[in-house]
């Protein structure tokens, strides 16, 4: 046994196989279960893929790097759902692509934040998070205020979210560029934000 441990040691090539062949079958069987979960696969009971306002309003959450500073991801622990509600299900992300997820909370958690403010209280502070919140540190977006709803891209991208599992027809598609006219980045940003968690919370 012990020539047989040294040989393994001192052979780097050996060494090399015997850990990728571990780490492998690890992987796969914590991995491959899951794909058979139907709670991880399959969207919780009233979830909608996003509207071309929403879906535009996370790119722009995702351009702006909101993700660096506030996950999407309640944990099963007491102290995180007594402060932001019931813990996240990976049911509600099926049609995330990607998902945003994470631990980095510069600010809260987002994951049920929708419903729980108002439109008027979310423009004023993502305008000037200050005016709500005088100890924020998060910076204002005033521009997004001022800058048109891109509608330009708006049927390819949710043609490609099609392509991954989002269930939108050819008449949602055909009339997404609708129902960004007259929206501004801002508009779209809180029509996301306002959606968050929502599917949960009326479930339960």
């Amino acid at each position: 046994m012990a020539f047989t441990h040294e040989k393994i040691e001192t052979n780097v090539g050996l060494l090399i196989l015997l850990i990728v062949i571990t780490v492998s079958v690890g992987g796969l069987a914590q991995i491959v279960p899951l794909f058979f979960m139907h709670s991880t696969t399959e969207p919780v009971e009233g979830l909608k893929p996003y509207s071309a306002l929403r879906l535009t309003g996370r790119d722009i959450y995702v351009r702006e790097g909101c993700y660096l500073c506030h996950s999407q991801m309640i944990r099963p622990f007491r102290a995180e759902t007594e402060r932001y509600g019931h813990y996240s299900l990976a049911g509600e992300f099926v049609y995330d692509h990607p998902f945003q997820w994470g631990s980095k909370r510069t600010g809260p958690d987002l994951a049920r934040v929708g419903g729980r403010y108002s439109d008027e209280w979310h423009r004023v502070h993502l305008i000037d998070p200050r005016a709500v919140v005088p100890e924020s540190v998060m910076p204002g977006f005033p521009w997004l205020a001022e800058t048109p709803a891109d509608a330009s891209s708006i049927k390819k991208k949710m043609e490609v979210m099609r392509m991954l599992g989002s269930p939108y027809t050819d008449e949602e598609i055909a009339n997404a560029p609708k129902e960004l006219e007259g929206k501004t980045e801002l508009d779209a940003l809180i029509a996301y934000l306002q959606g968050l968690g929502t599917a949960v919370k009326t479930r339960r």
